[in-house]
């Protein structure tokens, strides 16, 4: 089974930035994604983020399960917003444009159906950007880069522990599963929707488990290694930051300002396209 949300070791210029530059990019990105509701800003977001997928050579299969499994929950999430808050879309834009009834109390209005479009426009501009910065960036690399820049290496260290280990416990999930499927619980397509979940569930304890133990060895490994006995540390993957990545840097706050600048513009976060 193809690994998902792993580094893979690519030549684009996405894959030859720094880690900070892409951290900094990312926070950007998200920020401007949160604070926004903003159809036009969102819109465009979402058309970069495509185009920004296709220049990191991204596989569909690094990322595709995991989408797969987000977006069915965000399809939750939007029926949730709905029937907890029907009238969510007419108290933001103030008008009540009625489409269709949908079930005893509840009819769709054209407000509440604008306002969850920008929900999921917010994730679908969030979602590639997370993707593509955990399967562009060398775990070793950005932490020698967030070093760099005045965090502290225990830190950085840290967070390169847990990127690095994505695969290692997608390998332990895998095996797990297999264990189980050859003690005869169906897992597969065969097995109905409610009995793959509760067989994925049981699969969670032993996952827990292993990675308890993996986080075990790690820790008495660093520890026979002195790790953390001195304040600094040398790095291999280091790299430095170049041209581009002063450019990538600046285009990113500026988008981040004048996006900001359009949302607020008019003190409301939210387009209005009903007045």
């Amino acid at each position: 089974m193809a690994r998902v949300l792993t580094y893979e070791e690519k030549d684009t210029a996405i894959h030859r930035l720094c880690g900070v530059t892409k951290l900094i990019a990312f926070l950007a990105w998200s920020v401007t994604s949160m604070m926004t509701y903003d159809t036009r800003i969102l819109a465009v977001m979402f058309v970069l983020s495509l185009v920004l997928y296709r220049l990191s050579k991204t596989k569909w299969s690094q990322v595709g399960p995991i989408f797969k499994f987000i977006l069915f929950f965000l399809c939750i999430n939007l029926i949730a917003i709905f029937f907890f808050s029907p009238g969510q879309g007419t108290k933001i834009y103030g008008t009540d444009t009625p489409l269709f009834h949908v079930v005893g109390p509840y009819v769709m209005n054209a407000e509440q159906l604008f306002y969850e479009f920008n929900v999921l426009l917010k994730y679908m501009t969030v979602v590639p950007a997370i993707f593509m910065f955990i399967v562009t960036t060398n775990p070793s690399e950005f932490a020698a880069s967030l070093n760099r820049v005045g965090i502290s290496y225990k830190i950085g260290y840290s967070i390169a522990i847990a990127l690095r280990y994505i695969p290692d416990v997608q390998d332990d999930f895998n095996q797990i599963k297999n264990a189980q499927a050859a003690r005869g619980i169906e897992m597969s397509k065969k097995a109905t929707f409610g009995s793959r979940i509760k067989n994925t569930a049981a699969i969670m304890f032993p996952l827990v488990f292993s990675g308890m133990d993996r986080i075990d060895v790690v820790s008495n490994a660093m520890e026979l290694r002195g790790f953390g006995k001195k304040k600094k540390r040398t790095w291999y993957m280091g790299k430095k930051l170049e041209k581009a990545d002063y450019a990538v840097i600046a285009v990113s706050l500026l988008f981040m300002v004048i996006a900001l600048g359009i949302t607020y513009a008019d003190g409301n976060r939210f387009y209005n396209p009903f007045v």
